[in-house]
Parts: C-alpha cells; structure tokens; sequence
C-alpha cells in the first residue's frame, strides 16, 4: 500500500486551517500543521480529530522563524500557507502586527517551500487584496484582475489590507521568478461553524450583527462565503493540476440591511444591529474558481449552522452578547 500524500498546513489551528486540516485527514493525507505552541489549549480540538490522528502531525513554527518552516516541510508535496494575523482590535503597530508576520512570514514560507523541494503551494490571501479598488466601475463585477488599492489602504490605516495585498502580490511574483508553483485564494468574510475553542474576528462580526450594539456599520455590500466551501476551494485548487493565479471565493453578496433582514427572519428572538449608514460597492465574481468545479453552498446554510455553533457555545446571550463589539477591521472596511 502506498504511503498517503504529505503536505503541511501553517497555522493549522485556526478557523479555516482547521476546517482544512479536517479535510485534508477524511481524504487520506497525512498532514503536518505548523504551530506557535502546540500545548496552547486553543490548539486541543486538533487532537480530538477522530481516528485518523496518526496522519496529523503537529509542529511548533512561526513563520518568521526560517529554520522551524523547514522541518515542518520536510517529506511534504504540498504546503498550504493559512498563518496570518487577522487583528481584532485597532492596530497600533503596523509593522510588528501585521506586515511582519504577513509579508516576511509568506516569503520565509516560500523560500523554504523552495529549499525543501515543494512541488505547489496554495497561499490564503482575502477579498482585502481584490476589493478596496476606488477606481473600479461601479457596475463591473470584480474579477482576479481587481487589486485593492495600496495607497488608498494606507491613507485608510488599513494595514491588514496593506499586509494582503504585498504578500499575495509577493507570492504570485516569487512564483515567476523562482518557477514554485504557487497559488493564491481570496475568500471575504468567512462564516460557519467552529472547531476552534477560541471565536475568531470574522465570527465576532456575525455574532456583533446578531446581539446588536453601539457601533454604527455601513450599509455595505458584503461578501460571504461558508469556511467548509473555503476548504474545499484550496483543496481544489491544490488537486487540479490547471489551477494557476489567484481565485476569488466569494459566492454570496449581501448588505448589512438585507443580511439582519434575512437573519431576523431566520431567528426573530435576537436583538440585531440597528444602527446602519448608507454605502454600497460593485460585487466579487468567483467564476474562475466556479469553473474549477467548486460548489459553495447557499448564504442560509451558512447563517443557519454559524447560529446554531454560537447558540450551543453560549455567544448569543448572557454576558457574551452584552459585551459584544464589532472587530475594529469591519468598521473600517464599512469606511472604505
């Protein structure tokens, strides 16, 4: 029998890295996830992943940290480069918060990939490297052809988007120039259950539009996609040997107005946010990945099963919904 496919996932305990890494374990491969410390309790449900626990391997690397990327991409065909800080708070020091890990962490990936003889990489870049594009028409959809703006962002203090679009644009030029083989995925706002104990900034949002609170959101256009059809999406991406560039993984647009709208419906007994500017922009096309064969599922799927996680983890009453504030990345893109 032959021995499974190997690849290894960065920060494989996270929202989408875990979802990953699940399905990475149902498909036969045998896994290594890169850590910053495996003994963090938030990193427990990796060890509860059922009975196929012998292929997952566990590493403790940063990804500014060149040597530790090595061993953990030793034997590995493949590696999925997921370790990004997605910052909850305002940013205070761009460089060491964001853009460090970001940019220098991508090209120590990279560059290791390379050394340990990596046959493809699949780099999770975000919607904030297409999106902030002030001087696309209104009325065209968004395609791979789309990149925010890095000036614009950085008038903004928009330092996440800033860190995005130089690591994916980084990446895609690495890949050039070095001949790795290497592809970039853009998912938006990304919804749906947890495996994680900890709640990540993009399910605060959902949980923030839910309890409702004092922060004033946009009524912007938001894209929405369900963290299983993002593993799904990297896995295909990684699979089909055609795959090249960047994809955007953005399925379901929806503004502020519709999406309480929408949830109002689905669950009438919550408090919902209510306070909501006016302010739209032109949608994200996924056609490309589409093309590929990815099947997202539809926004009510996704809704439904993010509640129903939150209802059970006790997110949506008592003192946690009391205490519920938008992440401060969502009111600045609301600004843009």
């Amino acid at each position: 029998m032959a021995p499974p496919r190997r690849v290894c996932v960065t920060g494989g305990g996270g929202f989408i890295a875990s979802w990953l890494v699940k399905l990475l374990l149902s498909r036969g491969y045998a896994v290594h996830a890169t850590l910053r410390d495996p003994c963090d309790p938030k990193n427990v449900h990796l060890k509860q992943m059922g009975e196929v626990r012998e292929n997952l391997h566990l590493f403790k690397a940063d990804v500014l940290d060149y040597d530790a990327l090595t061993r953990a991409f030793e034997g590995c065909e493949g590696v999925f480069h997921l370790a990004t800080p997605v910052p909850e708070d305002k940013i205070v020091d761009p460089e060491s918060e964001v853009l460090a890990p970001a940019v220098k962490g991508t090209s120590n990936v990279l560059k290791a990939c390379s050394a340990m003889k990596v046959q493809k990489v699949i780099v999770l870049s975000s919607n904030a490297a297409v999106d902030f594009n002030p001087n696309w028409p209104q009325d065209r959809l968004k395609d791979e052809s789309s990149w925010s703006d890095k000036d614009f962002c950085q008038e903004n203090e928009d330092w996440y988007s800033v860190a995005k679009i130089v690591a994916e644009q980084a990446s895609l030029e690495y890949s050039e120039k070095h001949g790795l083989n290497v592809v970039t995925v853009c998912p938006p706002l990304v919804f749906g259950p947890l495996l994680q104990p900890t709640v990540n900034t993009s399910s605060k949002f959902l949980i923030y539009v839910i309890n409702g609170g004092p922060d004033v959101m946009s009524n912007k256009l938001w894209h929405i996609v369900d963290v299983r059809d993002v593993a799904d999406a990297l896995l295909l991406v990684y699979e089909k040997a055609e795959s090249s560039g960047r994809y955007i993984c953005a399925p379901n647009s929806v503004c502020t107005k519709d999406l309480v709208d929408l949830l109002r419906k689905m669950y009438p007994q919550y408090s919902y946010v209510n306070n909501i500017d006016a302010d739209r922009k032109a949608p994200l096309s996924s056609q490309k990945l589409k093309d590929l064969g990815w099947k997202p599922r539809k926004l009510e799927e996704t809704l439904s099963d993010s509640v129903g996680c939150y209802e059970k983890a006790g997110l949506l009453q008592g003192s946690a919904a009391r205490h519920c504030r938008l992440p401060h990345l969502f009111r600045l893109a609301g600004d843009q």
